[in-house]
């Protein structure tokens, strides 16, 4: 299938696809005309990708997954190694989380000391 049916198909954009390749988490061939085509199999790639990236993890975290895209993550049980980077970046989003917490804090004081006099 080319690069448009598997955005159709995967709902995800073909710029997202082409990323997802040059971050070799799916790969292509090419058709003698240029195109890329891909095979059955990365529709459900595809679907792993998106299913771990909405779980709020990284494509580079993405990639320690690459031997198990193909099968049913989401059904799947959590390995040790998924489990200790699933932790790493939700301590990463906590710390993120907090520090926005904390910007947002001072600017609603500072809002509240410039409301005052005027």
């Amino acid at each position: 299938m080319r690069i448009g049916e598997l955005a159709r198909r995967s709902g995800v954009s073909p710029r997202a696809l082409r990323h997802y390749e040059a971050a070799g988490l799916i790969a292509s061939t090419r058709a003698a005309n240029g195109y890329r085509v891909y095979g059955e199999g990365v529709v459900t790639r595809v679907a792993n990708i998106r299913y771990l990236l909405d779980a709020g993890l990284t494509l580079d975290d993405v990639s320690v997954f690459r031997s198990c895209l193909d099968g049913d993550m989401p059904s799947a049980p959590p390995s040790a190694r998924g489990l200790e980077i699933a932790r790493e970046r939700l301590a990463v989003l906590d710390a993120r989380i907090a520090a926005q917490t904390e910007a947002r804090n001072r600017l609603a004081r500072s809002l509240g000391v410039v409301s005052d006099r005027g």
